[in-house]
């Protein structure tokens, strides 16, 4: 986790994601991007580029750089490399291009969540990222003074699919030196016996080298029940899931657990693209 990317539109769930950034990036000697996008109107962004600047945009420019420029003396910040990044761009597509360019290691970002008709129609920013970032997304959710992961759940149906994103998982928490919480969610829909179960994930946790872990069979009406109740049972400090990255009509019907849990979730969520 040497580059970690932090989008923020200077709001209070930003602030809580850049302080989390800050801490993982003082315990790896690792460092934030510090990045803000300025989403202009469509008149104002052909301006751009042409040497013909409108007095408008150089306002929001300049105020988005005193704002920058004040966040980077925030004592959160202190003993961190921190570079900041201005982006004339819609937030969702600058911060995937921000990421890639600057090979990025963890994307944090601070999310509020989103219910209801907002949720199915426009989703956030946060969700849509979740759904399509090649690189892990932690997503964090309230402020809190220390960011200690000691208990991390990471929940699956340990499929051949998913040993690749896995692999990323592991060291996640090797680096954090958590114990990973391997939870199978059992619904009516999809039930296994446990001896299946266990055998399922003896199967797929032997060919990695895991520090501190246990494995649980959880029984819940549907999945994303399982592991919200699960992480209370065990008072998670950390929620972990691989994402599909589904668009168009196939996530539109299939909907993705992993964004509901970002929307829905009171605890810190972080994903692993498939």
């Amino acid at each position: 986790m040497k580059k970690i990317l932090v989008p923020t539109d200077f709001s209070d769930h930003a602030h809580y994601a850049l302080k989390v950034a800050a801490e993982i990036a003082k315990k790896n000697n690792g460092e934030v991007i510090l990045l803000h996008m300025l989403e202009l109107p469509s008149q104002a962004g052909d301006a751009i580029g042409s040497g013909h600047e409108l007095p408008e945009i150089m306002l929001f420019k300049n105020a988005a750089i005193n704002k920058l420029e004040e966040l980077m003396d925030d004592p959160c910040l202190d003993g961190v490399n921190v570079s900041e990044v201005i982006q004339f761009e819609l937030a969702f597509d600058g911060i995937m291009n921000i990421s890639k360019k600057n090979n990025v290691d963890l994307v944090v970002m601070g999310s509020h969540g989103a219910s209801g008709f907002k949720e199915m129609f426009i989703g956030s920013n946060a969700e849509k990222v979740v759904r399509n970032s090649e690189i892990p997304v932690l997503i964090i959710k309230k402020d809190s003074a220390n960011f200690n992961i000691d208990k991390f759940v990471f929940a699956s149906d340990f499929t051949e699919e998913i040993r690749k994103p896995f692999e990323k998982v592991v060291q996640f928490t090797n680096e954090f030196d958590a114990e990973l919480h391997l939870v199978m969610i059992n619904t009516p829909s999809n039930f296994k016996p446990t001896h299946v179960s266990h055998q399922i994930m003896d199967e797929f946790i032997a060919k990695f080298s895991i520090r501190k872990f246990s494995k649980h069979i959880y029984n819940d009406t549907n999945v994303e029940n399982g592991i919200l109740n699960f992480a209370n049972h065990i008072n998670a400090d950390l929620i972990g899931m691989s994402t599909h990255g589904r668009k168009g009509l196939a996530h539109f019907f299939n909907g993705s657990i992993s964004e509901d849990l970002v929307n829905h979730a009171v605890r810190p969520v972080v994903t692993f693209k498939i």
